[in-house]
């Protein structure tokens, strides 16, 4: 079903969050995780995606949506699933109680879109276009995301489990209840970013290019502290010899 967007219901909340306890007697609160049940779904039927369209329990598969403008969009119990995204436009675009599954593509326009109770799982994508955008309880499961721009984003309640993240760049973002599990991130920017909640402690790789001086807010584990004492020490100027 397509039709112009209008009014949209709230999507369904997820499971209450729990406190875990972390080392030296620290508590970090979890990230309250998506749980997204589906309905019966309507394959998509339209030739392309249309900016400011509302697609309501429609199911996008197999399709290639490259170039095309689903900018301002509001994609709802929906499912996108082996789709193509080269250069889609989907800017300030919304996603609700979504399902986005084995994603490719590159330079993907998401910047100021929302995400509420969204699963994204075996993505393949590369420049994602982030930047100002919403997460609130999204998980990111398998896949690989190269320089992925999440710059003055907001996250809260995410979660990104047995993903791969090069170079993802989280300036000036506010990050609450965020969860990095199994995971490997590689020069990763945290420049000026505000931590609440941050566990890193279930991180397989943990590599941070810039921005150390502002974790206050996360949790390491003591082996990734003795990891990550070089660049510690070199943000405090001390040299390591």
């Amino acid at each position: 079903m397509v039709r112009k967007r209008g009014q949209a219901g709230a999507g369904a909340g997820a499971g209450a969050g729990a406190d875990a306890g972390a080392g030296g007697g620290a508590v970090v609160k979890a990230a309250r995780r998506a749980e997204v049940r589906l309905p019966a779904l309507s394959p998509f039927e339209g030739r392309e995606l249309e900016p400011d369209g509302d697609y309501d329990g429609v199911e996008f598969r197999g399709l290639d949506l490259g170039g095309q403008d689903g900018g301002g969009a509001l994609f709802m119990d929906s499912a996108v699933t082996g789709c193509t995204v080269d250069e889609t436009r989907l800017t300030r675009a919304r996603f609700v109680d979504s399902v986005l599954t084995e994603l490719r593509g590159v330079g993907t326009d998401l910047v100021e879109a929302s995400l509420r109770d969204v699963e994204v799982v075996d993505a393949r994508l590369g420049g994602v276009q982030v930047h100002g955008g919403v997460l609130e309880r999204v998980v990111v499961r398998g896949g690989k995301i190269d320089y992925l721009n999440l710059r003055k984003a907001r996250l809260r309640d995410v979660v990104f489990e047995e993903c791969v993240l090069v170079e993802p760049d989280f300036g000036e973002a506010t990050l609450e209840r965020v969860e990095f599990r199994g995971c490997v991130v590689r020069g990763v920017d945290f420049t000026r970013v505000r931590m609440r909640d941050v566990d890193f402690r279930d991180a397989a790789e943990l590599g941070i290019a810039r921005g150390i001086e502002s974790m206050a807010g996360a949790v390491i584990s003591p082996v990734q502290l003795m990891e990550l004492a070089p660049v510690f020490a070199g943000q405090v100027g001390v040299r390591v010899a």
